[in-house]
């Protein structure tokens, strides 16, 4: 059963600034994604607003907005083919529970002025 779907479009010129802050990075970001953005290094703000976009896909499809949960708490991975994969814990988890939710789908695509995202939760 589908519990909610989220979408959302990032403009990357908004997020380029991003990289040159780096308690901005530490506030919204994994340690691992900081680290996967700056391995990209020409794409890193392709990357950085990609994965901005699906935390907010993510607070979408939770239909709480950005309430309830900490950003850092969910975060992009890439699987060994180059699959992102949307991971969740603590207060993210906790409301990924609330509605039930069990499985998490993330897909991503960009072009050099945009990054979008859509999440799917499953319950």
């Amino acid at each position: 059963m589908i519990c909610g779907i989220g979408v959302d479009v990032v403009a990357v010129a908004r997020l380029r600034r991003w990289l040159e802050d780096e308690q901005l990075l530490h506030r919204y970001f994994a340690a691992q994604e900081r680290e996967a953005i700056y391995q990209r290094r020409d794409g890193a703000a392709l990357s950085l607003a990609a994965r901005f976009a699906a935390k907010e896909a993510f607070a979408k499809a939770l239909g709480t907005g950005f309430r309830g949960f900490n950003l850092r708490d969910v975060w992009v991975v890439n699987d060994a083919l180059g699959k992102p994969e949307l991971h969740v814990s603590g207060t993210a988890a906790q409301a990924l529970a609330r509605i039930g939710g069990k499985r998490l789908w993330l897909s991503l695509t960009h072009e050099q002025e945009n990054a979008i995202a859509m999440v799917v939760i499953e319950g």
